[in-house]
């Protein structure tokens, strides 16, 4: 059902075999969907209307083979335009149409077309001619839809070419993309080279100070036992000297000491030079006896000094005061401290042991 001023209309009653007549109706809009169930009506008159746009869905009607749209307000055709493959015959007589979809060069069964009476664009109303006849609006058809076809492919061709440089413009994007990427990446390894080189020159600074701080700490050092090497061989060589000293004068007394006992004890103190010897001896021991302070402390060292000197004989007396001088000396030696740090004077302790044994045997040889 349609409406025509204010009034339904039964499409089915307009239906004449497979004819449909709407002329006349004033109609504003095209009835599509009542239409589109009408599909053995492949002839439509819309004529004398006051139909300004067609709906996009009109485009869907592909059974029609003839369509009248002559005497309405049309100032445009729908850009689907070229669905309608079946079409064959279209008047557009006495309408405001400019232009034409570029989709009707896709109605290649189009064999009739009317386009008097239009405000034509100059180039498409010289393509169009004057229609006047049957023969006129055949070729009409025809060039229109040779034009509309070269205008397809210009703008087929343009489209490509926008698509084209589009895609080289994408390309290009991407390329530079990719180069900036890159750069960023040679910028970031090279950021990453830089700080490695830096650290590695850190690393070799850092490096190099600790071993010139070791040289000079080993420098330091060499110098300081150096200089204590120096200053020590100075006394080391006089306490060597001092200790060389010590043992050449013990071994002197030692020995002088041994040969006043030989004199005091054997048979050769009748020789002269016993007799010489034994002299100075005695001299010596009477000049050490009135010394009150050696007397008392070579009695104190003396094994006898229990015994009186009245119960010693003279002899024994004086054999033991050699021994005692001795001990007397290695006494006063031992006490030295000092002495014990010599090296070659570590012995003066155990000599002085050795001495004190030595004298309790000749002691109880004597008595």
């Amino acid at each position: 059902m349609s409406k025509t001023n204010g009034k339904a209309v039964n499409l089915k009653d307009k239906v004449d075999g497979n004819e449909l007549d709407l002329s006349l109706c004033n109609l504003t809009e095209v009835p599509v969907k009542e239409l589109a169930t009408l599909t053995k009506a492949t002839v439509l008159d819309l004529s004398c209307n006051n139909l300004t746009v067609l709906p996009s869905e009109f485009c869907g009607l592909t059974h029609l083979m003839k369509l009248d749209l002559s005497k309405n307000q049309l100032v445009q055709l729908p850009p689907e335009l070229g669905r309608l493959v079946s079409l064959q015959h279209l008047d557009l007589y006495n309408n405001k149409l400019c232009s034409l979809p570029v989709s009707l060069a896709q109605l290649k069964n189009l064999k009739w077309l009317d386009l008097k009476d239009n405000p034509l664009e100059p180039a498409l109303a010289k393509v169009a001619g004057d229609c006047l006849d049957e023969k006129q609006c055949k070729e009409c058809a025809a060039r229109v839809l040779q034009h509309m076809r070269t205008i397809q492919s210009d703008q087929d061709r343009e489209k490509q070419r926008r698509l084209l440089a589009e895609r080289e413009r994408e390309r290009k994007r991407e390329v530079e993309q990719r180069l900036r990427e890159a750069r960023e990446r040679e910028a970031r390894k090279r950021e990453k080279a830089e700080e490695k080189e830096r650290k590695r020159r850190e690393y070799e600074s850092q490096r190099a100070a600790r071993i010139h701080q070791q040289e000079s700490e080993e420098k330091t050092e060499h110098e300081e036992q150096r200089h204590a090497s120096a200053t020590s061989s100075a006394p080391k060589a006089k306490v060597s000297v001092i200790g060389a000293l010590l043992k050449l004068l013990l071994f002197l007394l030692v020995g002088v000491v041994g040969a006043v006992a030989v004199c005091q004890w054997t048979e050769l103190r009748r020789e002269p030079v016993c007799r010489s010897l034994n002299t100075l001896y005695e001299e010596a021991v009477s000049m050490l006896q009135e010394q009150e302070v050696v007397s008392r402390l070579l009695q104190k060292l003396s094994p006898s000094s229990s015994s009186s000197p009245e119960q010693l004989g003279g002899r024994a007396r004086a054999a033991q005061l050699p021994i005692d001088l001795v001990r007397f000396l290695l006494f006063i030696f031992s006490k030295q401290k000092w002495l014990y740090k010599i090296p070659e004077l570590q012995w003066l302790p155990d000599t002085f042991v050795l001495t004190n044994q030595i004298s309790y045997k000749l002691y109880s040889l004597t008595t």
